[in-house]
């Protein structure tokens, strides 16, 4: 039962038919502010996570939250190729999830537990919707500025209101850039967003999102908080994430830190393909740099 579809109100639709010229701009200040021109001699990225998932959510999102599996992670991405996998561990063992993204299309996506592949449709879109999610978490005005350089009109962009907000114990005035993003998160033929820039330093400092891309979320909107931001290799990488739900009804859901951070390996794509990392992705990420609570 799609317990999150039914009377949720959808972001405010953008009411321009192409991106505007505040938008680009503000686009391109933010991105550079969190370290663009050092992140686009990035080859490859190692993180881990470690969080914990409300319990009501883990009812009503069985498949996306998959509590079994989902304690801490370990994800790599190859950035230039668009490759992203995920090895999570849980009280149930191992889920092992790679992403690759297709230009102009949702791309597609393959998920092993405890080394079975699964064909099952539901798992698969909630394993493609955790993936760029946590991509788009992470990386904010990175990832969209990457997209729009490579598909400029995969994105439509205006600017909002500009409104007060607290996140991580510190107010922040921030302008809202309204996205609008084809194809969408995951599996979604399109999704709304609406990222928080701060006016101060240009970070973001939340991002609110329509999830289309899973049949029993269509229509939720959720939002998360990034704080805690340290820069590292040039970039500034938020730490700390607190989701919540937004529609059809206030909830908390989640919240995660990150436990580990190393870049440049030289991974290839036959490392994180197939049902568990291997070579170089099997170490475990943070050999230069860790934070943890």
């Amino acid at each position: 039962m799609p317990v999150l579809a039914g009377c949720a109100t959808p972001l405010p639709p953008l009411t321009v038919p192409t991106t505007t010229p505040d938008a680009r701009r503000l686009l391109q200040a933010s991105a550079a502010a969190h370290g663009l021109a050092a992140f686009a001699t990035l080859h490859d990225l190692n993180v881990a996570y470690s969080g914990t998932w409300r319990p009501l959510v883990e009812r009503l999102q069985p498949a996306l939250v998959d509590a079994g599996f989902r304690g801490g992670s370990e994800e790599r991405l190859l950035l230039r190729a668009g490759l992203v996998a995920q090895t999570h561990r849980g009280p149930s063992g191992i889920k092992h999830v790679v992403r690759e993204a297709a230009p102009n299309a949702v791309g597609s996506v393959r998920v092993w537990f405890n080394g079975a592949e699964t064909r099952d449709t539901e798992a698969l879109a909630a394993a493609a919707l955790v993936v760029d999610g946590y991509s788009l978490f992470l990386l904010g005005p990175l990832w969209l500025a990457g997209r729009a350089a490579a598909d400029p009109d995969s994105l439509c962009m205006d600017v909002g209101a500009r409104v007060q907000l607290a996140s991580g114990g510190l107010r922040h005035e921030c302008d809202v850039l309204r996205v609008r993003m084809t194809p969408g998160i995951g599996f979604g033929a399109a999704d709304n967003i609406e990222l928080f820039i701060d006016v101060e330093r240009r970070l973001m400092r939340r991002i609110r999102f329509s999830l289309e891309g899973l049949e029993s979320t269509r229509g939720a909107i959720a939002e998360v908080d990034t704080f805690d931001h340290l820069v590292w290799h040039g970039v500034a990488w938020p730490t700390g994430f607190y989701e919540r739900l937004r529609r059809p009804f206030p909830l908390p859901v989640h919240d995660w830190r990150l436990t580990g951070l190393d870049v440049n390996r030289g991974e290839t794509a036959l490392e994180l393909r197939g049902p568990e990392f291997a070579g170089l992705a099997t170490v475990p990420a943070g050999s230069d740099y860790s934070v943890s609570r």
